[in-house]
């Protein structure tokens, strides 16, 4: 997120869990089972764990995650798994409690830890961690991340750090993200656009279009490769 802060979207621009719900139940009955929640940071919104139990219900859902920042996860970790969340997954970059605050501006890495051990404790397994690097996975917060969840039964995913604007964008060491040859995902943004790539301009409104209408441009016109984003940020697509 920049310094200066964010434009917040209009409260009537943002779509409701109503409306999330049915894009999920759309998607599941045209074959899509993975379902996962992203941000911004998905545990800072109103009702999180109400949106959690209404995606669990629905039928076909097989692999149902969340990624977060993890600052508020030991808060939520049992109700979400209670409503019926599988895994999480938690960003984590660097283990020195000053470089954190700094990398996030304000954020606590005990809470963090805690959140992870919580996790853990009510069975939102297996944890993945999501560590964002420069270069290497050589680089020493990123050995530091790798000795911590090598201690603690946790998987590691080194994330090169990304530019939309540029194109720079990597295969996930320990993952299958930015492989284009593979990459059947779909993204459905805060106000409602479907992106078939974070790397492209190209997005189809669900208000606009109708979700199945959304869907189906989103799926035909998916690109083979991802190329640059002009038009987006991380903080308002989603990570």
């Amino acid at each position: 997120m920049p310094e200066s802060g964010i434009k917040l979207l209009d409260h009537k621009d943002i779509i409701s869990f109503e409306e999330i719900v049915d894009v999920v139940k759309l998607s599941v009955d045209k074959g899509i089972d993975k379902i996962r929640i992203t941000g911004g940071e998905p545990l800072v919104r109103k009702g999180i764990v109400d949106l959690v139990r209404m995606i669990a219900e629905i039928p076909g859902v097989k692999d149902f995650g969340l990624t977060t920042n993890g600052i508020n996860l030991k808060k939520y970790a049992q109700d979400l798994k209670n409503a019926g969340l599988k895994r999480v997954n938690v960003s984590l970059d660097t283990l020195n409690p000053e470089k954190y605050k700094e990398i996030t501006r304000l954020g606590n890495i005990q809470d963090v830890l805690d959140g992870i051990a919580e996790a853990r404790k009510v069975g939102l397994t297996p944890v993945k961690i999501n560590c964002v690097i420069q270069k290497s996975s050589q680089e020493p917060d990123a050995i530091d991340v790798a000795s911590y969840c090598k201690e603690n039964g946790l998987s590691v995913r080194y994330i090169k750090q990304m530019q939309l604007s540029e194109g720079h964008f990597s295969v996930v060491e320990g993952g299958e993200g930015g492989d284009c040859k593979i990459c059947n995902r779909l993204r459905l943004t805060a106000n409602g656009n479907i992106k078939p790539c974070l790397f492209n301009n190209k997005e189809y409104s669900i208000r606009e279009f109708g979700i199945e209408g959304a869907l189906e441009k989103a799926l035909f016109l998916k690109p083979e490769c991802g190329s640059v984003n002009t038009e987006g940020e991380f903080y308002n697509i989603g990570g």
